[in-house]
C-alpha cells in the first residue's frame, strides 16, 4: 500500500488505516466474533493499513482489549496505535442504549492512559487522542493533560476529534497537534468548508471516521428493515426510510462509477476521501476479511479528475448526521 505520515511531524503509515469500533460496539451484535476481528487486524497489518484506531469507550473497554490481544507476539511493532479518551458511558435510559458523557477532566485522562496501556499491552501508544471536548473544562486543561502524558512517555503524539478551527488553534498554543479525527464521506462534507484547509496548512494530518456514510456508500444497505434491532443506526435521521429512499441515489452515482471504473463503491468513496489532502487517511472500520480487502484496495486507487468533479456534484444527504 502507498504510505504517507502522520502529519508533517509524524511516522509513516499506509493511506488508508482501521477503525476498530465496530468489532465490539455501537453496531450489529450478531456478527460479532473476536476470532474473526483479530484475524481482520493482523491481516489489515499484512496489507499495509497500519494505523489501528480504538478507545476505551468502544465496548466500553473491550474493544482495546480486543485489539491488545490482537497486536501481542510481536504485532504491536508493525503498526501506529491509536487510541482516544474523553468519553464515558453514561447512565442507562430506560428504552434506550447507554448515551456517551463527556469528561476531559485532567485526573480522569492520567488515569486512563495507564488503564488503557493496560488494556492494550504496550507501553505507550503512538497517537492519543482527545475523543470529544468537554465544555465544563477548559480545552486548554484537558490538552494540558495529554500534553502530559506525551512528557511521561506514554504517548508520542497527541490529536483532537470534532473540533472547530478555534478549538485547534486553542490546543496548539498548549502542544502540537498531530492530527484532528472527524467525520468525512460523500455525504458528510462539513470538514471541507474550514477544518480540513486549516489542517492542510498546519501539516497536521486528517483522520475521516465514517469514510464510508456508516457502510451505506459501499452499497451495503438499501432499506431500514435491513438494519438489525441493536444496529445504532437506526436511530440516525439519515437512515430512516424515507431519508434513505432519498439518498440511495447517491449510492447508485458511487456505485455507477465503480462499474464504469472495475472497482468496487467503497473504493471510490474512500478515494475521493483520500484526495482530499496530504494527509487525509480514513479509517473505515469492518469486522469482515473480504470487506477488509476491498476497502485496503482503495489504497492503490487514484481518481481521475473528471470523476472527483462528478463525485464533488453529488447533492448533499438527506437527514442530519445524528
Amino acid at each position: 500500500m502507498r504510505t504517507t505520515t502522520l502529519g508533517s511531524g509524524g511516522p509513516e503509515i499506509g493511506v488508508i488505516g482501521l477503525g476498530c469500533m465496530g468489532m465490539t460496539h455501537a453496531y450489529d451484535t450478531a456478527g460479532r466474533d473476536d476470532a474473526t476481528s483479530i484475524e481482520v487486524i493482523r491481516q489489515a497489518i499484512d496489507l499495509g493499513v497500519t494505523l489501528i484506531d480504538t478507545a476505551d469507550v468502544y465496548g466500553p473497554y473491550t474493544n482495546e482489549e480486543l485489539v491488545g490481544r490482537a497486536l501481542a507476539g510481536g504485532h504491536r511493532e508493525r503498526v501506529v496505535l491509536a487510541t482516544k479518551v474523553g468519553l464515558e458511558s453514561g447512565e442507562p435510559r430506560p428504552g434506550d442504549t447507554v448515551p456517551l458523557v463527556r469528561n476531559g477532566r485532567p485526573e480522569h485522562i492520567r488515569r486512563s492512559i495507564d488503564e488503557s496501556l493496560r488494556r492494550l499491552g504496550t507501553d505507550h501508544v503512538d497517537l492519543y487522542q482527545l475523543h470529544r471536548v468537554d465544555p465544563d473544562v477548559p480545552l486548554e486543561e484537558s490538552w494540558g493533560a495529554l500534553a502530559e502524558v506525551v512528557k511521561a512517555g506514554k504517548a508520542r503524539h497527541i490529536g483532537l476529534s470534532e473540533v472547530t478551527v478555534e478549538e485547534i488553534r486553542r490546543a496548539q498554543a498548549v502542544h502540537p497537534v498531530a492530527s484532528v479525527q472527524s467525520e468525512l464521506s460523500l455525504w458528510t462534507r462539513d470538514a471541507l468548508a474550514d477544518v480540513l484547509p486549516y489542517c492542510e496548512e498546519q501539516g497536521i494530518a486528517f483522520l475521516p471516521f465514517s469514510p464510508l456514510g456508516r457502510g451505506f456508500l459501499a452499497g451495503r444497505i438499501s432499506s431500514f428493515e435491513e438494519l438489525a434491532e441493536d444496529d445504532f443506526r437506526r436511530r440516525l435521521p439519515r437512515f430512516q426510510q424515507d431519508a434513505l429512499r432519498a439518498n440511495l441515489a447517491l449510492a447508485a452515482t458511487v456505485r455507477d462509477i465503480a462499474e464504469r471504473d472495475g472497482v468496487t463503491p467503497a473504493q471510490v468513496a474512500l478515494a475521493w476521501v483520500r484526495a482530499r489532502g496530504r494527509y487525509v487517511v480514513p479509517i473505515p472500520g469492518t469486522k469482515t476479511p473480504k470487506y477488509l480487502v476491498d476497502n485496503a484496495g482503495a489504497g492503490e486507487l487514484t481518481l481521475s479528475a473528471a470523476t472527483l468533479a462528478e463525485l464533488d456534484a453529488l447533492p448533499p444527504a438527506e437527514g442530519a448526521r445524528y
